[in-house]
């Protein structure tokens, strides 16, 4: 299947798992299933780690940016990512009751009844927990901002790079396979149904929240720079539709850069901000993870509050920063807090991936085409200032 994206071997694995979970016995069912219990240990195992090598190296490469500029357009990228988390959970909790009305099952209050038992497990204890690891990524990234530490930082660098290799190489690779499990075994025990139609509406829904929400930020950019917010939004398409086959921000910097820079802002603020934006900039894949987390968490019977899901959405705007340029990276990166502070448990958490990588590429699109709205704002926010200081400049 090499060179086929991996939208569609995510697509081409949830069929067959329907199809041939339909009919299966239970010793083909049993041997899937260990390899979710195999792969499942893994990614807990490999989560803090994620989350070390990412975080790390990108507060501690962040702290050495262009200054006042860097802090204007990470502040506004951080609170736009809350706001459309903010935003996913208002419309969620909203209209779920109503739109997944009657697939709440009272027996999926336990998500493993009724699956098939793998053959064997093999734990594999993380090295430290979700929390920890956070803590520590704080710490050594602000370390090495503070006290400029070029070893450290290559150090943190290059230990990303072996994480990344890991995700790409292994991780990614593999999901088709761990998701075919999951829904082979779900057909299998007769809760594959509830399932995909969960799945046909919060893609429905979220597809919808993607467009407002980017009219919304173009709408804010073009009142500030005192243009037409639809023709901006406009110019951006090249890089929506780049975003949606290459599903990576950061394989999309180069068409992003190039559409940005029509925005009327000035090249200097665009060369300096789109690469930042890429990396830190989620909205699109905020809102994707917030209502697939609590389309799941529904399914299952969990409440959520505001309460409990707002400092998820607070960390996740963190955990987020310089996730891999690759498929699926920013809800590997998420898996951490989604056991740690929505208790999600393994099963909730292959259910979680298979509904965010199946629309990953729109939350792709949604971040990069925004990105070019969030360039505009910093450009008119900061565009006063750097007048005056042209100004003192030239005296």
């Amino acid at each position: 299947m090499k060179g086929i994206g991996l939208l569609i071997k995510i697509i081409v694995a949830i069929i067959l798992g329907v199809a041939i979970g339909s009919f299966s016995n239970e010793w083909f069912i049993q041997l899937f299933a260990t390899f979710n219990g195999l792969f499942g240990n893994f990614l807990g195992f490999i989560i803090p780690l994620i989350i070390l090598g990412f975080i790390a190296p990108g507060i501690g490469s962040m702290g050495r940016g262009a200054g006042k500029l860097l802090g204007l357009t990470a502040a506004i990228a951080y609170t736009s990512t809350i706001i459309a988390g903010i935003l996913a959970f208002v419309v969620a909790k909203s209209i779920y009751p109503t739109l997944l009305s009657g697939q709440s099952l009272k027996a999926f209050s336990d998500p493993t009844e009724g699956l098939s038992d793998p053959f064997f497990v093999v734990e594999m204890a993380p090295l430290m927990g979700v929390m920890t690891a956070l803590l520590l990524s704080f710490v050594i990234g602000l370390g090495i901002a503070a006290i400029k530490g070029d070893t450290l930082l290559r150090f943190t660098e290059e230990f990303r790079d072996i994480i990344q290799l890991v995700i790409e190489k292994m991780i990614i690779p593999l999901l088709p396979f761990h998701i075919f499990g999951i829904f082979a075994n779900m057909t299998y025990a007769g809760q594959v149904s509830t399932i995909l139609s969960v799945f046909a509406k919060v893609f429905v829904m979220i597809v919808i929240l993607h467009v407002l929400y980017l009219i919304a930020q173009y709408t804010t950019a073009g009142a500030l720079s005192k243009q037409n917010p639809f023709s901006m939004l406009k110019k951006m398409l090249p890089a929506y539709f780049t975003a949606l086959g290459t599903q990576s921000s950061a394989a999309t910097i180069p068409v992003t850069l190039k559409h940005a820079k029509t925005l009327k802002v000035r090249e200097r603020v665009a060369d300096f901000t789109v690469p930042l934006l890429a990396n830190i900039h989620l909205s699109g894949s905020t809102i994707t993870l917030v209502s697939c987390a609590l389309a799941v968490m529904f399914l299952q019977g969990s409440a959520a509050t505001f309460g409990s899901v707002f400092p998820f959405i607070l960390m996740l705007g963190v955990t987020m920063i310089a996730a891999p340029g690759v498929p699926g990276g920013a809800v590997i990166a998420a898996l951490g807090l989604l056991e740690s502070m929505l208790g999600f448990d393994q099963t909730m958490v292959s259910l979680m991936i298979a509904l965010y990588l199946a629309q990953d590429s729109l939350g792709t699109a949604c971040n990069v085409t925004g990105d070019g709205a969030i360039t505009s704002i910093t450009n008119s926010l900061s565009k006063k200032k750097n007048q005056q200081d042209e100004q003192v400049e030239a005296v």
